[in-house]
């Protein structure tokens, strides 16, 4: 009976081999992801910006642009999304890292979900990170406890560029290297300290044998504005031009990389920025010197994703390694005040940001450029809130030169990895259930087949509410609570609301939202009972 069976598994084998089914020379691939932070639909290169990402245009253009990408509208709702594959309020992040004692919102990671470096790890893969982690403060919660062999970056939401130094009254920020507190160094810059360590990483990794899933979150370009000089220096001067003309010159860019289709309009001035021409001399060079240090913060992530392209093909696995890049939500207008931040961190807001001292984010017309051609910003469901570049990048899988613009959402990261992997999403981990991902691979994108895409997205943060289906988009924003619609292949600023037109529409939008609400454990806002603040 033994000899039988034997006889059968390699006759199984040597058919399948014979075949082609199984390829003992096929390599599983590298998978990285790159998370920015705050950074707005415009900001990089290939998307529209003056700022210099060559690395990012490279792969763009040697890859695929997904043009009509979505994220969660905020920090940790979608990191929660993205590592998940669920709505955010399934993951346990409905809003913030808030101590609330609704499962949805208890604002960490549940255990009826799985990150995608534990959903990775049964098929083979060492699974990294480096950077900005914000789904959970207490060390239970931590990487390492979420399937992350090694680990070094910022746990919390924001903080200084150099070091982990408070900014709000009884705030404690930790930067830890796998279980434990790091200490930073006098030279210590987070962009370049994350590269050094997934760099460190994957140079360990090289000698196993096995592929590797590498999670970097840069904290760039998120507040406090803070950029090393000599990238800050190629910037100076350059946005003395003013938000008009800034806005202007990249809608044509955007228009003329098809990112925006030519039937789309610009999105006026936000009510909240004034005339570039009634600033002072004095305003005006307060906000390029801002805007040079935004710039240089995208700048120095792009050199030092170069950094991991270059470290990738030393190694030899620069072909088979699919890179992603994406935004955790759009430009964030928030400000440095007086209220929740400490007196010495307020005042130094109101240096110049080239300061290295200085404590500054560029508000409202900072956001508004940044957002071109959208309204509205991080936190809102407007396209100005969600919308993110997306680029995918791999020799060996993604066919290049390819503009999409079907509607992607962040939840298709985790599905997506496992694809590449050849793995699936399990209904079991750690005898927990484990909640049905809705999110869909993107591969078949990558290799230009067709793909179905979602029949709805929603979304939902702190009352601000969304679904999109087809071209069609019902949004409100709170505590206004009216559904306004818009039609994305004519609108895609949605400057146009159809509603009153439209209302068989808007009530068929609304039954979708109102469904998905209640099946991923959707709270009104009014109702939840806030326990601790957290603002990012």
């Amino acid at each position: 009976m033994y000899k039988i069976s034997l006889l059968v598994i390699v006759l199984f084998f040597s058919n399948a081999f014979a075949k082609g089914a199984i390829d003992p020379k096929k390599k599983k691939p590298n998978i990285i992801v790159i998370l920015a932070d705050d950074m707005g639909y415009s900001d990089i290169g290939c998307f529209g910006a003056e700022t210099k990402t060559p690395n990012l245009d490279e792969m763009a253009a040697k890859g695929l642009k997904m043009t009509q990408f979505y994220n969660a509208s905020r920090c940790c709702p979608s990191r929660a999304s993205l590592l998940t594959g669920l709505y955010q309020h399934q993951a346990g992040v409905g809003d913030m890292m808030n101590t609330r004692k609704e499962p949805a919102y208890q604002g960490y990671l549940n255990q009826n979900c799985v990150t995608i470096a534990e959903a990775l790890k049964p098929y083979g893969y060492t699974t990294l990170m480096a950077g900005k982690w914000h789904v959970g403060q207490a060390e239970e919660h931590w990487p390492r406890k979420r399937g992350f062999d090694r680990y070094f970056g910022l746990i919390d939401g924001a903080g200084s560029y150099f070091g982990p130094y408070p900014y709000r009254q009884n705030q404690k920020l930790t930067i830890a290297l796998d279980d434990k507190e790091f200490r930073t160094g006098k030279d210590y810059y987070s962009t370049d300290a994350y590269t050094d360590y997934a760099i460190e990483f994957i140079e360990q990794n090289k000698n196993t044998g096995k592929p590797f899933f590498l999670y970097l979150a840069y904290q760039a370009p998120h507040w406090p504005l803070q950029a090393l000089p000599e990238d800050i220096a190629k910037y100076k001067g350059k946005y003395m031009q003013g938000w008009d003309k800034l806005r202007t010159e990249r809608f044509k860019r955007m228009q003329a990389a098809g990112i925006i289709d030519p039937q789309i309009k610009l999105s006026p001035r936000d009510g909240k920025v004034a005339d570039w021409n009634t600033l002072s001399q004095e305003e005006k060079v307060r906000w390029d010197d801002q805007m040079a240090v935004y710039a240089a913060m995208i700048d120095r992530m792009d050199q030092n994703i170069g950094r991991i392209r270059k470290k990738l093909k030393e190694l030899g696995q620069d072909e088979n390694t699919v890179i992603m890049f994406l935004s955790d939500n759009g430009a964030s207008n928030e400000s440095i005040n007086a209220n929740g931040f400490l007196p010495e961190v307020y005042e130094s807001s109101k240096k110049l940001s080239s300061d290295p001292s200085s404590f500054t984010a560029y508000g409202f017309p900072g956001a508004n450029v940044s957002n071109t051609p959208f309204r509205m910003f991080k936190h809102w469901e407007y396209e100005g809130g969600t919308a993110t570049p997306f680029i995918a990048y791999g020799p060996a899988v993604v066919k290049p030169g390819q503009t999409v613009a079907q509607p992607g959402h962040i939840i298709d990261m985790m599905a997506t990895c496992l694809d590449l992997a050849g793995g699936k999403y399990p209904t079991v981990y750690k005898d927990q259930k484990i909640k049905a991902t809705t999110g869909l691979s993107l591969v078949p994108l990558f290799k230009r087949q067709s793909w179905k895409g979602h029949d709805a997205l929603f979304f939902e943060h702190e009352g601000n509410r969304a679904v999109r289906q087809g071209n069609w988009k019902l949004v409100s924003n709170y505590p206004d609570n009216k559904w306004h619609l818009f039609d994305l292949l004519k609108d895609r600023s949605e400057l146009n609301d159809l509603s009153s037109q439209n209302p068989a529409k808007v009530k068929e939008l609304n039954t979708l939202y109102e469904a998905w609400a209640s099946r991923s454990d959707v709270i009104s806002f009014e109702k939840l009972q806030v326990r601790k603040t957290d603002k990012f």
